[in-house]
């Protein structure tokens, strides 16, 4: 363990899909003035597909946009991240705040080690997970976590997706982890995907019951802390209760 101290914010409930990403933002930016220590957050989000700046200049991302809202997920815009990614309260989303004094000069190294370390919780819940990028994968990069089937090797879905956004005095690391409830992800992907142009493959896209039956959020959101806990000297916020995560 290191002698490093991580704040843990468990959040009782969402504050709605654009509050929920505008207060990592709102974090980041404490790191400007000191309001914002070094911080774990976790929360179970409302259905929502954040898209990456580059799908707001394709002509369907309208389209796209439309979709969502009629699949019943809320289309945002996000400021970190590639591609279009979707998830709901099935998931776990994690935001990692840090003030550094030059956070552009590992944010590399943190794409590794944090997902290492992501990878290990997953592990540690009965899940084959692997870190590498999936052919045709949805939001296609080299750091995601993927789970293999235990029982159909071939078969492998992305499980994690992770962003990144840097300023001049820290860094926002974000992580969601797909758990339950593939089928409406899947949907809402393949109808954005398919509005946007963009080539996919949805068998990439699934959660980790899909490999581990029974596995939960809370099962997660455990391993999870167990894991930064061996890494980090974590103290839960007061205004947070350690059991409050609820659906």
């Amino acid at each position: 363990m290191t002698t490093d101290a991580l704040a843990v914010i468990r959040q009782d409930r969402t504050l709605g899909a654009a509050a929920d990403l505008d207060t990592a933002i709102t974090l980041l930016q404490g790191t400007r003035d000191g309001t914002t220590p070094a911080t774990l957050r976790l929360y179970r989000p409302e259905p929502t597909v954040a898209f990456g700046q580059r799908d707001t200049r394709l002509p369907g991302f309208g389209t796209a946009a439309e979709a969502c809202r009629r699949l019943g997920f809320t289309p945002l815009v996000r400021r970190a991240g590639g591609r279009a990614a979707a998830y709901h309260h099935g998931c776990l989303v994690i935001d990692h705040i840090a003030p550094e004094r030059d956070p552009i000069a590992g944010s590399q190294h943190r794409f590794a080690e944090l997902g290492e370390l992501l990878r290990e919780a997953l592990r540690r819940c009965h899940v084959d997970a692997r870190m590498g990028e999936l052919p045709g994968e949805y939001c296609p990069g080299e750091h995601t976590v993927h789970g293999v089937s235990s029982t159909a090797p071939d078969h492998r879905v992305k499980l994690i997706g992770t962003a990144q956004r840097v300023i001049s005095t820290g860094w926002l690391f974000s992580s969601a982890i797909i758990v339950e409830d593939s089928s409406p992800i899947r949907r809402v992907l393949s109808e954005s995907y398919e509005a946007l142009g963009m080539d996919w493959d949805p068998l990439t896209a699934g959660a980790a019951e899909d490999l581990t039956p029974q596995i939960t959020v809370e099962q997660v959101i455990e391993a999870v802390l167990n894991v930064y806990g061996e890494q980090y000297r974590l103290s839960e916020t007061a205004a947070h209760s350690p059991r409050s995560i609820h659906c």
